[in-house]
C-alpha cells in the first residue's frame, strides 16, 4: 500500500493534537480493491475550527463541516488540496438533495452510517499499531469480495436521503464490474421517480461516468431495468418493441444499446452519439411500397439528442460534437461511385477532427445491426480517400488567396462581398482542387466581384444545395429509401 506522505503528515498532524484521524471512503474501497485511489478524504472527531488550528492554511466554507487543506511543494505553491470533514450525521431530506439537519459527532460509527453504499463505508487508520487496518461496520470488505454493490442499512432510506444515489449505485458495478444486490436493486425500481428531484447537471455527471465505464452498456441496460430511464432519456424507450426493415434484426431499442456496446471508441461523447443515433425512428417510421423507412431520422435524431442535451446542461462544444455526429451518421460511401469531391464535402460538413469518431460511429451501428463485420473494405476505403485528401483545401483559410488580396486586387474596401466571393471560390476549389492556384482564383474574383452581394450568397448557396441533392441521392439508393 502506497499513501502520499502528505495523507500521512494530515493524520499525525490529527493524531499529535489529540483528535482521531482516518481515510475514508472511496480511497479505502480503491486500497483494498489494489487499486491507486484517485482522491483521499479524510474523517476526524476535531470541529472544524479545531482543524483550522491544526492546520491554519485551510479553509472553511460550508456547512458540512469539511475544512480544504492546501498540500504545496517544496517552493510553496498548492499543487493539491485534501478534504478533512468532521464526523457528522444527518437527519430529514425534504427534498431528497440536501438533509435538513447536520449534526456533528464524536464517533466514527454515526459518520460511517450516513454513507451510500457498505464498499464506500470503511475508514482505515494509517498511523500507530493498527496502521492499514479497516473500519468496517456494515459489511463492506464482505461485499468487495463478492463483488456486489450495496446500501448501507435500510436501502429505502438511503435512496430517499439522496435520489441520486440510484444511479450512482450503477456508475458503481459499471465502473467495477460488480452486480447490484436485489434487495437494494428492488428498491431503487421501486424509489426511481425520485431522481426527478435532482439537479440535472448531477445527473449529468453520473451518466457521462456510466459512458466512460468499461460497460456503459450494462450500465443503460440497468437504467431501463431498475426504471431509471424513462425519467433521464424517455425518448431512448420509445424505440422498445419498435421494429425495423429487413436489414435489420433488433428492434430500435435494442439495436441502439447494442451500438453503444460494439462502438470502438472510449470518447463517451461518440458512445453517446452511437446510443442515440438513431433515437428519431419511432416518429420517421413509414411503410412505403411494403418496406420500412425512417428518411430524415438522421436530422430530426440530430435535433432529439441537441434538445436531451440542453435538458442534462450539457456543454455547447460537446453537444455539437454529438449532434453532428448523429446527424451525419448516414453519410453515403461506396467505393468506384464517390468522387474525391464528395469526400472534401463529406470533410467540410462533419469537420475533419470528427473524422475517425464518424467511423466509430458507423462501426458501431454496423455490429449493433448484427452484421458480423466491423469494417468493411469500403470503409477502409473511405479512410484511404480521406488521408489522401486531407490536404485539399476544404475551407476559405486553405485557399491559395484571402480577403486581403482580393481587395487588393479588386480595389475594394472590407465587408461582406469579400467574404461571399471566397465562399463561391471555394465552393469550386471543393468540386475541383486544380482550381486552387492564385491566378485563376483573382480572375475569377474579377469576374464575381461584378455580380451583387445577394447575388453572390444565392450562386454559394444553389451550388451547395445542388451538391447537397447528389449526395441525398445516391444515399437514398443505398438505404432503399425512396
Amino acid at each position: 500500500m502506497r499513501v502520499p506522505p502528505y495523507i500521512e503528515n494530515i493524520l499525525s498532524s490529527l493524531e499529535a493534537n489529540g483528535f482521531e484521524g482516518y481515510v475514508v471512503g472511496g480511497c479505502v474501497r480503491d486500497l483494498l480493491l489494489g487499486k491507486r485511489p484517485k482522491d483521499w478524504d479524510v474523517t476526524t472527531d476535531a470541529r472544524p475550527e479545531e482543524i483550522l488550528k491544526v492546520f491554519p492554511e485551510g479553509k472553511y466554507e460550508n456547512i458540512f463541516g469539511t475544512v480544504i487543506v492546501p498540500i504545496k511543494d517544496d517552493e510553496g505553491r498548492t499543487e493539491d488540496v485534501v478534504e478533512v470533514t468532521t464526523y457528522r450525521s444527518e437527519q430529514g431530506y425534504s427534498d431528497r438533495r440536501h438533509p435538513d439537519e447536520i449534526r456533528f459527532e464524536d464517533e466514527l460509527e454515526k459518520d460511517l452510517s450516513r454513507r451510500d453504499f457498505t464498499i464506500n463505508a470503511m475508514a482505515m487508520d494509517l498511523g500507530g499499531v493498527k496502521k492499514g487496518e479497516a473500519v468496517d461496520l456494515f459489511g463492506g470488505r464482505k461485499d468487495l469480495e463478492k463483488r456486489i454493490i450495496r446500501a448501507v442499512g435500510e436501502p429505502t432510506d438511503r435512496f430517499k436521503e439522496d435520489a441520486l444515489r440510484m444511479m450512482r449505485a450503477i456508475r458503481f458495478a459499471c465502473q467495477l464490474g460488480f452486480e447490484i444486490e436485489p434487495k437494494t436493486g428492488r428498491a431503487i425500481a421501486k424509489l426511481a421517480g425520485g431522481i426527478k428531484f435532482i439537479a440535472k447537471e448531477r445527473i449529468r455527471d453520473e451518466l457521462v461516468k456510466i459512458l466512460e465505464s468499461e460497460t456503459p452498456y450494462e450500465g443503460v441496460i440497468k437504467l431501463h431495468e431498475l426504471k431509471l430511464l424513462q425519467y433521464i432519456i424517455p425518448e431512448l424507450e420509445r424505440g422498445i418493441g419498435v421494429e425495423q426493415s429487413k436489414h435489420h434484426v433488433y428492434t430500435v431499442f435494442r439495436h441502439s444499446v447494442l451500438s453503444l456496446k460494439f462502438c470502438p471508441s472510449k470518447d463517451w461523447r461518440v458512445r453517446f452519439a452511437a446510443l442515440l443515433h438513431d433515437i428519431a425512428k419511432p416518429q420517421t417510421k413509414r411503410l412505403i411500397g411494403g418496406d420500412m423507412t425512417f428518411y430524415n431520422h438522421d436530422l430530426l435524431g440530430a435535433k432529439i439528442a441537441r434538445k436531451i442535451m440542453e435538458r442534462l446542461k450539457f456543454s455547447k462544444t460537446d453537444l455539437e460534437k454529438v449532434e453532428v455526429l448523429i446527424k451525419n451518421h448516414m453519410f453515403y460511401y461506396n467505393v468506384g461511385e464517390v468522387t474525391e469531391s464528395s469526400v472534401r464535402r463529406l470533410i467540410v460538413k462533419v469537420g475533419e477532427e470528427n473524422l475517425k469518431d464518424l467511423i466509430d460511429l458507423r462501426i458501431a451501428d454496423r455490429l449493433g445491426s448484427g452484421v458480423p463485420k466491423a469494417k468493411p473494405y469500403k470503409l477502409r476505403h473511405l479512410e484511404y480517400m480521406m488521408k489522401k485528401v486531407r490536404k485539399d483545401a476544404v475551407s476559405v483559410k486553405m485557399l491559395k488567396i484571402d480577403g486581403n488580396d482580393l481587395m487588393r486586387t479588386l480595389k475594394i474596401a472590407p465587408g461582406p462581398k469579400i467574404g461571399a466571393i471566397l465562399d463561391v471560390l471555394l465552393s469550386e476549389v471543393i468540386e475541383d482542387q486544380n482550381l486552387n492556384d492564385e491566378k485563376y482564383l483573382l480572375g475569377r474574383g474579377r469576374e464575381l466581384e461584378k455580380m451583387d452581394l445577394e447575388e453572390l450568397r444565392a450562386k454559394a448557396k444553389e451550388r451547395i444545395e445542388e451538391k447537397k441533392m447528389e449526395d441525398d441521392q445516391e444515399l437514398k439508393k443505398e438505404f432503399w429509401v425512396k
